[in-house]
């Protein structure tokens, strides 16, 4: 098992709220030079700020556009909408934080946990019989992470006699897990073995060079959080 390249836990920054991630949208049934593209201005939001799904490459000649919430385009799921003659209509979807402009990107503000998820775009062009085109744009949601805690199978193991189990508390969706002893990554030894996740040390017949103290942190792309320290007393 090699070092975690990772710094120790005390020097992480913890961002607090949800991470919203987007994926670029490319439309389809438009002319390679021509496509249009959304992406989120900034690509990563916290809960309560706001976030500008940006479109560039809009088409000429446009009649209007509308957005929708999720991927299906009907009544309940309808936002808002905007024609070019600057008038805008508003949707059973709308929550009263959604702002369209006349570039056809909205603006979301004060984010919530509720606003994760599938949104799709309609563009119809003027004179075209096939009634626009429709793409899907998605923001993923990852929540702040849990201070974690370590629990022990044994707190006072006998010297090079006892193998020890610490595993780190909760369990998370969409985490990794590390470790770290006495403030730095785990040394290169075979008495120390992590589990397939991470989750669970094994100490396996401990001396006073390995008794700890140990830290877990459970780590997500939003937010990271540290345990309070754990050290073996010895016997």
């Amino acid at each position: 098992m090699g070092p975690l390249s990772a710094p120790p836990c005390t020097q992480h920054i913890t961002w607090k709220g949800l991470l919203l991630t987007a994926s670029l949208l490319n439309f389809w049934n438009l002319p390679t030079t021509a496509q249009v593209i959304i992406e989120a201005q900034p690509p990563k939001v916290s809960e309560g700020k706001d976030v500008l799904l940006l479109v560039h490459n809009l088409p000429q000649n446009l009649t209007g556009y509308i957005w929708y919430k999720g991927q299906m385009r009907d009544l309940y799921h309808y936002i808002t909408s905007y024609v070019v003659d600057g008038q805008i209509i508003y949707g059973p979807a709308y929550s009263g934080r959604e702002t369209v402009y006349s570039n056809a990107s909205l603006l979301i503000q004060n984010v919530t946990q509720e606003d994760a998820g599938s949104y799709t775009l309609h563009i119809i062009k003027r004179g075209d019989g096939t009634g626009g085109v429709t793409g899907h744009f998605t923001f993923t949601l990852y929540l702040e992470t849990p201070k974690p805690s370590i629990s022990s199978s044994n707190l006072n193991p006998r010297e090079a006699m006892e193998a020890v189990i610490l595993t780190c508390d909760p369990v998370a969706p969409d985490t990794s897990y590390l470790w770290w002893m006495n403030g730095q990554s785990l040394p290169m030894t075979h008495r120390l073995q992590l589990s397939e996740t991470n989750r669970t040390l094994f100490l396996l017949g401990v001396t006073k060079y390995i008794a700890g103290p140990y830290e877990c942190e459970i780590r997500n792309p939003v937010s990271a959080s540290c345990s309070d320290p754990v050290t073996l007393n010895l016997l």
